[in-house]
């Protein structure tokens, strides 16, 4: 169940606010993951995270990806921001995002995206399905 598979356990694979984030689920070649990172499939509908606290955006998060897969969303970009903000916590939404979306069976493979769209502050997400 999607809701199941959206749940964090606390010290969970954490990035910094620079790194660029990459996932591909089994048996997603790198060539889809190469597409991904050079925008090269069109982004169906956007979520904007900036400004959240964790759990909203994760609840708001979880909204959204239940929504793009019943609409028949193939691919979403994800703006979480680069966390310059977030002090000595590091990139609180951007560590979330990356947990969540590992996490999801919906999920296919995700990519930071072009500096263009956000960079490493926004994924593009291939989603299944």
């Amino acid at each position: 169940m999607l809701a199941d598979s959206l749940k964090l356990a606390p010290g969970e694979l954490a990035v910094e606010t620079g790194d660029e984030l990459s996932y591909r689920g089994p048996g997603v070649g790198e060539a889809v993951i190469r597409q991904l990172r050079r925008g090269h499939f069109r982004v169906d509908r956007e979520l904007d995270l900036h400004g959240f606290t964790v759990s909203a955006a994760h609840a708001t998060l979880s909204t959204f990806l239940a929504s793009a897969l019943a609409t028949d969303a193939r691919c979403v970009r994800i703006i979480h921001g680069k966390g310059r903000r977030s002090g000595p916590r590091g990139p609180v939404l951007k560590n979330m995002v990356s947990k969540v979306l590992r996490k999801s069976a919906a999920v296919v493979a995700f990519a930071s995206a072009r500096p263009v769209d956000g960079g490493t502050g926004a994924l593009y997400v291939l989603l299944a399905r």
